[in-house]
């Protein structure tokens, strides 16, 4: 294991995986199936605060039947990624984002927030600790998955007053399974989230809540879930676990505004930004499912993509629902779709300049 940052005890591995275990998983490793060595531990108590702060084996976690994540769902998590850089370095990507919307969610769900320095330092011991689990070839990465769970076994309905926060890896390949050039969403009946809701919080209990409908579309040869605002059932608002993007024919280019529904997605953020210095108009704004179908048959609209840390930047080319379906361009990637995914990605990768200090080279 590499050096640790002091805040962390590094406890001794028993057993680490072999150099050849690793190199089969790194072949293939898919999205989110294989692990790797270590995970970050930091316990937070009432009265105490964080304390034990330790990086070791990752191992199961030892629950009480009574702990509050198990019967009232005080559980948070991020996501994001450690990528091989062009010179053969370790990066992470903009951690200080995601530390900032960690604490957010932590507020939304009545969680103590955790030091921002303390998150991006947890996820940089990880990355660096198990930087051989790294994948090559292009669109693979280290996939990190920071999160906290209450761990206080009571049952009484308040804020727990125990949680842990912890970080696991995995190696990841690319998200959408399917190998198709762009992907096809189906238009859901169900709603994501409500005004006042948990909308912009990254909790389990929005994921959990568009299984059912992920689980409708998919039995309709769909890669993925789009789903409306909840008041009018008319808005588009974003995928199960990705923000939208539309590209009209005039260079202008339109997402849905965070209204409180919607997770502000650290992706969607950088890519706003590229998309001005591309000098594309463009707009955050309420866009009907209607005008998306009317727009999509006139040719006004010539893109639409979905975005976010695991799956990056990807095509949409086919939308449907119960009111029928429609094509949008020629159904597969478009020009500026790809301009924007090329960008992004150069600079994750280290290939391009980043004038704007996203990248944090850790090793």
């Amino acid at each position: 294991m590499a050096t640790v940052a002091s805040t962390f005890t590094a406890l001794p591995h028993p057993a680490p995986s072999s150099a050849e275990t690793r190199a089969a998983i790194l072949a293939n490793p898919g999205f989110g199936s294989h692990f790797t060595d270590h995970m970050v531990c930091v316990e937070w108590t009432e009265g105490e605060g964080w304390h034990s702060a330790t990086i070791g084996p990752r191992v199961p976690i030892a629950l009480d039947p009574a702990a509050a994540v198990l019967h009232y769902a005080q559980e948070i998590f991020e996501g994001m990624k450690a990528y091989v850089q062009a010179d053969g370095g370790i990066a992470l990507f903009r951690p200080e984002a995601n530390a900032a919307r960690f604490n957010a969610s932590a507020r939304r769900l009545a969680m103590p927030e955790l030091p921002e320095a303390l998150f991006v330092e947890a996820v940089r011991a990880l990355a660096l600790a198990d930087r051989d689990w790294i994948p090559a070839g292009e669109g693979a990465s280290l996939y990190l998955r920071p999160f906290m769970i209450a761990t206080e076994a009571f049952l009484g309905v308040r804020p727990a007053k125990q949680y842990k926060f912890l970080v696991i890896a995995s190696p990841a390949g690319n998200y959408f399974k399917s190998g198709a050039p762009a992907v096809s969403i189906w238009v859901s009946d169900y709603t994501r989230a409500a005004p006042g809701g948990t909308g912009a919080a990254k909790c389990g209990g929005n994921y959990a809540a568009s299984l059912v409908p992920q689980a409708e579309a998919l039995a309709r040869g769909h890669d993925q879930v789009v789903f409306l605002d909840a008041a009018e059932h008319r808005w588009i608002e974003e995928l199960g676990g990705m923000n939208l993007f539309f590209v009209f024919d005039d260079g202008s280019l339109v997402t849905p505004p965070l209204s409180g529904t919607i997770l502000p997605g650290i992706t969607r953020d950088a890519l706003l930004a590229l998309a001005r210095e591309e000098g594309l108009t463009v707009r955050e704004e309420r866009y009907s499912i209607d005008q998306w179908r009317a727009d999509a048959a006139s040719g006004r609209l010539v893109e639409t993509f979905a975005c976010g840390t695991a799956a990056v930047v990807t095509p949409v080319g086919r939308v449907s629902g119960r009111d029928g379906d429609f094509t949008i361009g020629s159904g597969g990637p478009g020009q500026t779709t790809a301009r924007l995914k090329e960008r992004l990605v150069s600079i994750q990768r280290g290939s391009a300049p980043d004038p704007h200090g996203w990248v944090q080279k850790i090793g």
